[in-house]
């Protein structure tokens, strides 16, 4: 049986169809592995080899591959939850009530998405915290440091738009609250409150708004960074400051860089 499927594999792999979509070819070298990350548009976000010191539990804690799996999660089941919820004032709260005692699995549904969205947040600050405590943010990962930044501002966005499309009172005056601290920034606030709502109150407008960037302009947002932070990581030398890129070459102890002036 297994030479039979092996063989099959090998009729497969010399098919066109199979050599217009997997360049490379089989083989275990390095130059294979880096031709395999270079040609995929998914593989190339990851290094062909890794230090085992960068990416070990004492380094990383394992916290941003944690973040991304709880995004996953978010995107799975909030496409499901998307099935059953319509962004409407008068519909919004009767769907919540489906979900909670007439749909099945509904509550387990909304409260895996909701968790999730709580260890989301705990995480990724979690994250942040750890790589500023192990100096991580220094050079050469200065600008992956700002792109953490934005995916921190961008996970809480996520969870504040996604507060109010339960449509109950928690979630209005929670809203109400957070635009009103809002339109308290000097020059810009009441703009910017407006701008949040489409108009001076929580009313449909808000929740509409709110759905669309909850379910689209922000996860779309968020995987564009993280596809940024994770080719950055690779670019950077890996995530542990003890895992630097090589240093310049030095000549009679003076850097390259100067000799060329």
């Amino acid at each position: 049986m297994a030479l039979f499927s092996e063989e099959v594999l090998k009729q497969a792999r010399a098919t066109r169809v199979w050599r217009s979509i997997f360049r490379s070819g089989p083989g275990e070298s390095n130059l294979h592995r880096a031709l395999v990350v270079q040609q995929n548009v998914f593989l190339h976000l990851f290094a062909v080899k890794s230090r085992k010191k960068s990416i070990s539990f004492k380094a990383t804690w394992f916290l941003g591959a944690l973040s991304l799996g709880t995004f996953g999660i978010l995107v799975i089941t909030g496409v499901l939850l998307m099935l059953y919820y319509h962004p409407s004032v008068p519909q919004a709260y009767s769907d919540m009530k489906d979900l909670q005692f007439v749909i099945s699995s509904g509550v387990f549904l909304r409260n895996l998405h909701r968790w999730s969205a709580h260890a989301m947040v705990f995480l990724v600050f979690a994250h942040m915290f750890k790589v500023f405590y192990r100096g991580a943010y220094r050079g050469p990962r200065e600008f992956n440091w700002v792109i953490g930044v934005f995916l921190l501002l961008l996970t809480l966005l996520l969870s504040y738009t996604g507060y109010l499309l339960p449509w109950d009172q928690l979630a209005y005056w929670a809203v109400t609250v957070g635009s009103n601290i809002a339109s308290a920034v000097p020059l810009i606030g009441a703009k910017m409150r407006y701008l949040m709502l489409g108009g001076h109150q929580v009313n449909a407008n808000a929740l509409l708004r709110f759905y669309v960037l909850h379910c689209m302009i922000l996860p779309i947002s968020l995987l564009f960074l993280v596809a940024i932070h994770f080719w950055r990581i690779r670019k950077d030398g890996g995530i542990y400051p003890g895992a630097e890129p090589p240093a310049p070459i030095v000549v009679n102890e003076q850097p390259t860089e100067v000799l060329s002036r």
